[in-house]
C-alpha cells in the first residue's frame, strides 16, 4: 500500500476549471485499486504553523501498489483532461509514503 499526499496550488480565478478536472480525475482512482482518503480545502484558521504558501487543496490518496499508481497516472481518460489541470494548477507537490 502506498499513500500519496498532494499539496495543490491553483492559478488565480481558475477554481472552476480545477474542479472540472477533479470531477473527471477522482472517479478514475478506484479503477486502479486506489481510494481518495482525504480531500480538504483548508482555510487560514486551519493552520497552526506554516512556512510555505497555503495550498488551495490537500489530497491523500492510497493505492494498493506503486504499479497501480503508475497505471492511474497513465490512464488515457485522465490524460484527455490534463489540459484542464495544466490551465488551473500553478504548482503541486506530490509526496509518496508508506503506512508504518
Amino acid at each position: 500500500m502506498i499513500y500519496i499526499t498532494q499539496l495543490i496550488y491553483i492559478n488565480e480565478n481558475q477554481e472552476d476549471i480545477f474542479n472540472e478536472f477533479e470531477s473527471h480525475a477522482i472517479p478514475i482512482i478506484p479503477k486502479y485499486n486506489g481510494e481518495l482518503v482525504i480531500r480538504v480545502r483548508p482555510s487560514e484558521n486551519d493552520f497552526i504553523e506554516i512556512s510555505i504558501e497555503k495550498p488551495y487543496e490537500i489530497h491523500i490518496i492510497k493505492f494498493e501498489s506503486e504499479f497501480d499508481f503508475k497505471c492511474f497516472m497513465e490512464d488515457e481518460e485522465r490524460k484527455s483532461f490534463l489540459h484542464l489541470k495544466e490551465k488551473s494548477i500553478k504548482e503541486s507537490f506530490l509526496i509518496k509514503g508508506l503506512k508504518l
